[in-house]
Order: structure tokens, then sequence, then C-alpha cells
């Protein structure tokens, strides 16, 4: 038995010691076996959690969510600890530190009176830090590991900032009509390679024009995503009802099923 106090509720000093008891000997195997490129992925899974969580309006889902995602970042800082580089006190402090400065607005002399302007100032203060003269240099600074769609939407947002952009969302309509006409052409001579590089420039810019349009173009395809799955699982049962094998059926059958599906949404 480890040497742990029980208590009716904890706090987070409690969590940090729990975290270093499991990793220590007589701990758990398998919290002592984990590095960092072992877990990598449960943090994106838990950070995807607490979303869901979000999404659904639920508190108690995401103060469990949340948690852990904490219980990620205290596995990270333990390692860390156990390295001898940081703990987790170190990463509160540099944190701290860190709003403080990008922060002139409210712990300095610069002026902040809106939304816009604090963004503004804590870009500029980033980049400062960061020694980013060129805004290539701060597109370079987005994680490549992000979702394509969001990546792109920052990467254009960043482009925007420096006056490269459409003057309003009929230039990116025209573009994306262009891209299309550039992916057909691409698909009739049957080339792979270029169907691929088009298929992106499509997506790219359908992403620009959510942009103009103010909407996340990430959020937006998750909707549509699962708007097809509803769909798609009435189209199921009223085919099962019907006796009709989708897999057999044809193409006007199955969209008949599909209209029918898009009235029983709509009701």
């Amino acid at each position: 038995m480890v040497d742990f106090e029980f208590k009716d509720r904890y706090d987070i000093n409690d969590l940090i010691s729990l975290i270093a008891l499991l990793r220590a000997p007589g701990g758990c195997p398998w919290d002592r076996e984990q590095t960092h490129r072992s877990i990598k992925k449960n943090f994106i899974e838990e950070t995807y959690e607490v979303i869901e969580a979000i999404n659904k309006n639920s508190t108690d889902g995401l103060r469990e969510e949340l948690g852990d995602v904490l219980l990620q970042i205290l596995l990270h800082t333990q390692m860390e600890s156990e390295a001898g580089n940081f703990d987790f006190n170190d990463v509160c402090d540099e944190l701290c530190k860190k709003l403080i400065v990008r922060h002139p607005h409210v712990f300095g002399d610069v002026k902040a009176s809106n939304t816009s302007e604090a963004l503004s100032s804590w870009d500029a203060v980033k980049q400062s830090i960061k020694g980013i003269k060129k805004q290539s240099e701060a597109m370079d600074s987005i994680p490549v590991e992000l979702p394509a769609l969001m990546r792109a939407q920052k990467v254009q947002s960043k482009a925007a900032k420096v006056g490269f952009d459409w003057e309003n969302q009929n230039g990116a309509f025209e573009k994306l009509s262009e891209e299309i006409d550039e992916l057909k052409n691409a698909v009739s001579l049957n080339n792979q390679d270029n169907i691929k590089e088009e298929l992106g420039d499509v997506l790219f810019s359908c992403v620009n024009i959510s942009r103009f349009l103010d909407v996340d173009s990430e959020e937006a395809l998750k909707a549509s995503t699962d708007k097809f799955v509803s769909r798609f699982k009435i189209v199921e049962d009223l085919a099962r009802e019907k006796g009709i094998s989708m897999k057999d059926s044809s193409l006007e059958v199955l969209d008949e099923l599909w209209d029918k599906a898009k009235e029983k949404l709509a009701d």
C-alpha cells in the first residue's frame, strides 16, 4: 500500500502527489511505462471530449473531461520533473508571466477599449517576443498538427493581416469557381497527383469563403457531417420499412428516400 492520505475533498497539490505516486516504484506499471510520445494521442482525444461536453452543454461532462485533460498535463509535467527539467509549478510560473507580458493593455500602459484592439495588442507582443518579423514566420508558428481546415483558416487570417486578401467575398467566390474548373480539368486528364493538388485548392478556397462569412470551417463541416449521419439513419430505417435493399437500389430510389429523410428532420 502506497503512502497516500485519503480525504473527502482533494486539491491540485493532492493531484500532483497522486500522479507522482502512480509513476513511482510500487505505483501503477502502466503509468510508469508511459512517455510523452506514448500518450500524446490521449491528449488529443481528451481535448475533443471536452469539446463534445461543451457542445452538449453538459456541466457534469465538462467537469469530468477537463479533469482528464488536466491528467494529461500532469503526466507530462511529472515526466519532466523526474528528468529534472521542470515541474508543474514551473509551468504555472511561465504561464502567469506570459499572460502578464501579453496583456499590456491590462498590466501596462497600452490602451485597448475593445476585443479587436486587445487581440492586436496580444499579437504585437507575441511577435515581438518570438522575434517574428515576417508574416510567413507567423504562419510557420501555426502547428501543422492542427486539423487541416482549422490550420488553413488560421494561415489565411495571418495573410489577411498584411493585406494579402480579397476586397470582399465576391473575389473568394470567383476563386472557388476557378479552382473547381481546374479540378474538373485535372479529372478529365486522369492525373491523380494533379487531382489531389486541385482538390486541395478547392478546399482551401472554401475555407477562404467561410472566413469572409465569419464561419468556422471546421465547425461547419462537422455540422454537415452530423446532419448527413442523421439523415442516413432515417434513410436506412425507411428502406428497411419498405423492404428496400439499399445496396441493390437505383440512385433515384435512394434519392427519394433521402428527400423523405430531409422532410422528417425538418418537421
